[in-house]
């Protein structure tokens, strides 16, 4: 989730109701003084990224004021998953790790609309593979059986797989839905190494963004030596595959984890839309504000019992920045 400096916070002296309303980003260094009611003066000054709030009383809060925000996912129309996998022989030792994962994904996703399909990272396999997705109500032993029956292949040319597999196999389109959102998830101990189409990573980019309205993307590989659980420094990092993911947004997890289950499970949020969130920190209850693209909202509801905001009252719609700000405890 990210975290935006973002408020101008107009309080009273005496207890008074907390009122505020957007300002801008967390990379924005901002200076505001506004006037309010009884001729009181706010100063917000943010600093490294860290919004210090100079109430008129001469109280300084740099640490009590919180913001949390999220962009709501299109997945009222589905979601369509592609596992784009590494079949080459260096990754035998993953197979309960990949099943765990792929298992948490199908607990963690909705009870209807999505399917989710596997294919290896090698191109020429992908183009012609012919498996039928899972779908809600299979389980681990029918993911096993998928992955078990797809076609393997020692290439590692991710970027390219999954392009040939949307735009040239014709077994794709029986199952891929136009209206639906689309996840990737690459998994590979190698980065990618296409050599052809998508010979750069813009390439890939600019050729997935335009795949559906809403697309996701997330990567499980190697990440950098010092960021890694990896024993050894001696790996081929996923850089390609970590700079496509990052440019979407999407989760990295690092594949010599030992457990890929959470991180999958964060991946698959990204589709989901958000009908509660559970806030970092104890609120002061009355001065919890949401905003829908900047705009202050009403319907949700929080409970403090769980410490979580409920939007089912008033939903935002998909792509709506929300932002729900506070004062903690």
């Amino acid at each position: 989730m990210f975290y935006r400096a973002i408020l101008l916070f107009l309080a009273c002296v005496l207890g008074c109701n907390y009122e505020y309303s957007i300002m801008g980003s967390k990379t924005e260094v901002v200076e505001k003084e506004v006037t309010v009611t009884e001729t009181e003066i706010i100063e917000i000054v943010t600093i490294e990224e860290v919004p210090v709030y100079i109430y008129d009383t001469g109280l300084v809060y740099s640490d009590d004021i919180w913001v949390e925000s999220f962009v709501q996912p299109t997945g009222n129309d589905g979601v369509d998953i592609i596992w784009v996998i590494d079949f080459s022989g260096s990754m035998n030792g993953d197979y309960d790790r990949l099943m765990a994962g792929i298992e948490a994904m199908m607990n963690a996703l909705p009870k209807t609309n999505w399917r989710l399909n596997i294919v290896s990272t090698d191109a020429d396999n992908a183009a012609v593979e012919e498996q039928f997705p899972l779908v809600p109500g299979d389980t681990i032993d029918d993911a096993k059986a998928l992955y078990n029956s797809v076609s393997g292949g020692n290439r590692e040319d991710g970027f390219e797989a999954v392009h040939d597999y949307i735009e040239d196999n014709a077994y794709a389109s029986t199952w891929l839905r136009d209206d639906a959102s689309l996840l990737v998830v690459f998994v590979s101990d190698e980065d990618d190494q296409s050599i052809q189409d998508m010979i750069s990573l813009d390439d890939f980019i600019d050729w997935y963004a335009i795949q559906r309205e809403t697309v996701f993307l997330s990567s499980i590989v190697n990440l950098e030596p010092v960021d890694s659980s990896c024993n050894t420094s001696a790996h081929n990092v996923g850089e390609r595959y970590i700079d496509a993911t990052n440019y979407f947004s999407g989760i990295i997890v690092d594949i010599c984890s030992d457990d890929w289950s959470t991180g999958v499970a964060d991946a698959t949020k990204q589709v989901e839309p958000y009908e509660e969130w559970t806030l970092n920190y104890i609120p002061i209850e009355d001065s919890i504000r949401i905003f829908y693209d900047g705009v202050v909202n009403s319907g949700w509801v929080y409970d403090s019992t769980t410490n979580v905001v409920d939007f089912t009252g008033n939903m935002p719609e998909s792509g709506v920045l929300v932002e729900i700000s506070y004062l903690r405890q």
